[in-house]
């Protein structure tokens, strides 16, 4: 008698084996989702709400160590230190004061991103304001304390002053200029020549570059020699310039921002929204705000 023989029957996937994989990709894809509107509300909240108070606390601390620095007789007058170094970028260099625009800030030595979120800074390519050529200070018109944001109201005439190492110093306003317009001739040899420049178009959407030009009215300080040659500045620190040398800093904080927005999509099913919301509320809103702020380097300086 023939043995009937058996196909052992072959093994289904259960149900839960099949949702498995579904639900990990809903919580891929929720997370995701919560990553990519953490990252906009935290840019948005960087720019309007965080970075004004940053600028401040930066203008307190610089204007502490300027203060400090001009009583000791110490305060940079060249593009070096005393050791002959080139200034590191972000030292407090000097005050400029505009009254008519009610602008009282310490300006730091370098133009890129993250010098600007501090306030106004010096182009490290130009000599030191008060002395002879022309010297270059460049502002925020939006973000960070917008120091230059009224930058357009100044008129033919007015004048401000600004105050080094050297002294102080009185600037005349001969015009403002945009793109295309024509630059005032050079200034006459050891005359002294002061450019403020900042964005130009609509708050956080910038054009173009804004430039004041205002002529040294006070006697001209000593100028030392350049040590770095016009235009040998980083791209970084040109007119709305910006940066990507810490591009590694902002995908390190991306990818944590990433992996909690999922921990939290897992968690709300998990543990239920009120668990949720103690633990990770916290720490999404922290890491957004850190992904934003690396996000604003990345944006044009003048912004």
């Amino acid at each position: 008698m023939a043995t009937a023989l058996h196909t052992p029957p072959t093994a289904q996937a259960t149900p839960a084996a099949v949702g498995r994989p579904r639900r990990a990709a809903q919580y891929l894809a929720r997370g995701a989702l919560l990553a990519l509107a953490v990252l906009l509300l935290g840019i948005t909240a960087q720019l309007v709400l965080v970075s004004p108070l940053q600028q401040r606390a930066a203008q307190h601390a610089g204007f502490d160590s300027l203060r400090a620095s001009l009583a000791e007789g110490t305060a940079p007058v060249a593009q070096t230190d005393d050791n002959g170094r080139l200034l590191a970028l972000g030292t407090p260099l000097l005050l400029l004061d505009i009254t008519e625009l009610k602008v009282h800030q310490v300006v730091f030595e370098g133009t890129d991103s993250a010098v600007l979120t501090k306030g106004p800074g010096h182009r490290r390519d130009t000599p030191l304001p008060g002395q002879a050529g022309t010297s270059v200070i460049m502002g925020r018109a939006a973000a960070y304390g917008a120091p230059f944001g009224q930058l357009s109201d100044l008129e033919p005439g007015d004048t401000f002053t600004v105050t080094t190492g050297q002294g102080r110093f009185s600037y005349r306003v001969l015009d403002l200029r945009r793109a295309g317009d024509r630059a005032p001739a050079a200034p006459a040899a050891g005359k002294g020549r002061l450019v403020l420049e900042s964005a130009t178009g609509y708050q956080y959407l910038p054009e173009g570059v804004l430039r004041v030009d205002a002529d040294l009215v006070s006697p001209t300080a000593d100028t030392p020699a350049a040590v770095i040659a016009p235009g040998a500045i980083a791209a970084s620190e040109q007119p709305l310039g910006s940066s990507d040398a810490d591009l590694w800093v902002l995908v390190l904080w991306l990818q944590g921002l990433v992996l909690a927005s999922v921990a939290a999509a897992w968690a709300w099913h998990r543990w239920g929204r009120h668990q949720t919301w103690i633990v990770f509320v916290p720490l999404v809103a922290v890491l957004g705000l850190q992904v934003a702020d690396q996000v604003t380097l990345l944006l044009p300086n003048l912004l």
